[in-house]
Formats: structure tokens, C-alpha cells, sequence
């Protein structure tokens, strides 16, 4: 199927109600867990390393589920792109609200974790003010002129996406000018720039941006959480309290703070956690490798 029959198919899904549309992307996860060998297989290392008391039977429910959630994830995010703002003022639950005059006060961090449905974060904040964020070029030139109207519905300033090689600087100044910057910490990107703090107990390669951004910006941190409602209602866009001391005087322990944090979420709803993404690539010197089979 060609990006543009496939983006032309998600437009006429999101006409859909969304417990049709989100049943659909269930049962296509469900085939996805069954058919995609490798990212099956990622997934429930993962589990097995960050829930060793679990049985493998609980294990590979959640990783069904994860499965069926990024599914979801996917068709859902036309309703993102393309369906009127009421249908998503609607159907996105924000809680407590969207802090947009804190974040135009005082630099901000929003540190938004790798749940399946996280893009809506990025859809209720925006609709609420602007706010900016890291964005790669995709390779396939229409996917990525749909991605970049998507994330830009609400605003036409180009500078709300930010190259991630540009570095920092760019960063720092939308943050200083009164635009949050929406932070995805939790993937693996090697050594560079990150430390090794533990994530479930397993040394994981973590960015130290988040911490360092808060200490360049005298900034603030607010996480932000995203999850599906019960019912195929929608999701709830939750916003924490912004962090208090953070970074602190260490950058090792902000980061490891962070970690913990996000622990606590995914016990939460571990379903919906990113756990097809290989989070412990990058390894400690001597640690054996994780992952032995096809990215």
C-alpha cells in the first residue's frame, strides 16, 4: 500500500466512531503481536527484565495489549490530524488543565513519557498556547509533510518544531520566549549525552537533557501523562505538579529521579507503556547484550 493510499485510508477512518476505530486497531494489534516476531520479542524482554516476578502468561498479556494499544495509537491519530476541534476537545480529558500561563511565566519542561497514545499530549497543548518540540525529517516525503501539518495544526510557526542536530540553542531560546518544550526522555540514544541510572533495576542509558535544560533555563519541569480512557472514550491528558528542587546539585541523581517517576506511571498502566523499543541497548562496559535478533 503507497504512504498516500494508506494516509487517504486513515483520513476516511477517522470518520469512524472512535469505539468502532479503536476495536479495529485492537484487533489488528492483536495481529501485529502474532505476525512481527521481532518486536514481540523486544517487548517481552523488556518484560521479563523490568517485572522479573511476573509469569511469562502475564507478561505476554501486557505485551498483547501493548501491542493493540500502539495499533490503536495509530488509527486514532487521524481523529489528531484531521477531525474538528470540538470532536477533540471532546473526546481529550485534560487534568487538572493545561498550565499555559505557568509555562509562558517561567521556562518549562514538559516531560512527556513514551506512552502509546502520547501525541495527544501534544495536541491538548497546543490547543491550549504554543509549544515546541524536537522533530526528525521522516524518510518517506509524504508521511512526513502529513506528520508536520499534524503537529503544526494549530499553529503556523514553523519554529514550534525543532531540528533535533540544531542542538540546545534553540531550545533554550523558544523556552525563554514563553514556548514549552514538549521532552520525550525515554529512549535509548546511546552514550552520548546520557547516563546510566537504573530503570527497574536495569542500568538504562537516560538522557540527561531534561535535568540540564531545567539547570540552563532555571526552568520548571511538569510531566505529562497519557492514557486511554475506559469505554473507547477517548484519553486523559494528565499533568503532574511541576517538580520541586529539580534539578538539584546533581544531574545523575535528577535523571535517576526522572526514571523513577516514570517507574511509578507504567505500574500504573503497564499495557500502555512503549515496550517494543529496545530501552536497554546501549549497555554498561562488560554487560552482555540484550537484544539478539533483527531490529
Amino acid at each position: 500500500m503507497s504512504m498516500r493510499l494508506l494516509l487517504g485510508v486513515m483520513w476516511l477512518l477517522q470518520w469512524l466512531p472512535l469505539p468502532v476505530l479503536g476495536r479495529m486497531g485492537k484487533l489488528i494489534g492483536s495481529i501485529l503481536f502474532v505476525a512481527v516476531r521481532s518486536r514481540r520479542e523486544i517487548a517481552l524482554t523488556n518484560l521479563r527484565l523490568c517485572f522479573p516476578k511476573m509469569t511469562e502468561s502475564q507478561r505476554k498479556d501486557i505485551a498483547r495489549a501493548h501491542f493493540q494499544g500502539y495499533a490503536r495509537s495509530v488509527l486514532e491519530r487521524g481523529i489528531l490530524w484531521w477531525a474538528p476541534v470540538w470532536r477533540l476537545r471532546r473526546l481529550i480529558k485534560v487534568t487538572p488543565a493545561v498550565p499555559t500561563k505557568a509555562a509562558q511565566e517561567q521556562p518549562t519542561i514538559f516531560l512527556c513519557p513514551h506512552f502509546v497514545c502520547l501525541e495527544v499530549a501534544g495536541v491538548a497543548i497546543t490547543l491550549a498556547g504554543p509549544a515546541c518540540s524536537i522533530y526528525t525529517r521522516q524518510r518517506n516525503e509524504i508521511f512526513d509533510e502529513a506528520l508536520r501539518k499534524g503537529r503544526l495544526r494549530f499553529t503556523t510557526d514553523e519554529r514550534n518544531l525543532l531540528a533535533r542536530e540544531a542542538g540546545i540553542k534553540p531550545i533554550i531560546r523558544a523556552m525563554r520566549s514563553g514556548r514549552p518544550f514538549l521532552m520525550l526522555p525515554d529512549m535509548d540514544f546511546g552514550r552520548k549525552e546520557s547516563v546510566f541510572v537504573p530503570f527497574f533495576g536495569i542500568p538504562a542509558a537516560t538522557l540527561t537533557a531534561p535535568a540540564r535544560l531545567a539547570a540552563a533555563t532555571e526552568g520548571q519541569v511538569i510531566p505529562v501523562i497519557t492514557r486511554f480512557l475506559p469505554g473507547y472514550r477517548g484519553w486523559e491528558v494528565r499533568f503532574y505538579p511541576p517538580w520541586e528542587d529539580y534539578p538539584g546539585a546533581s544531574i545523575e541523581e535528577a535523571t535517576r529521579r526522572m526514571n523513577a517517576f516514570i517507574e511509578e506511571r507504567i505500574k500504573e498502566a503497564p499495557a500502555e507503556y512503549f515496550w517494543s523499543h529496545k530501552r536497554f541497548k546501549t549497555r554498561p562496559e562488560g554487560m552482555p547484550r540484550l537484544y539478539d535478533y533483527p531490529k
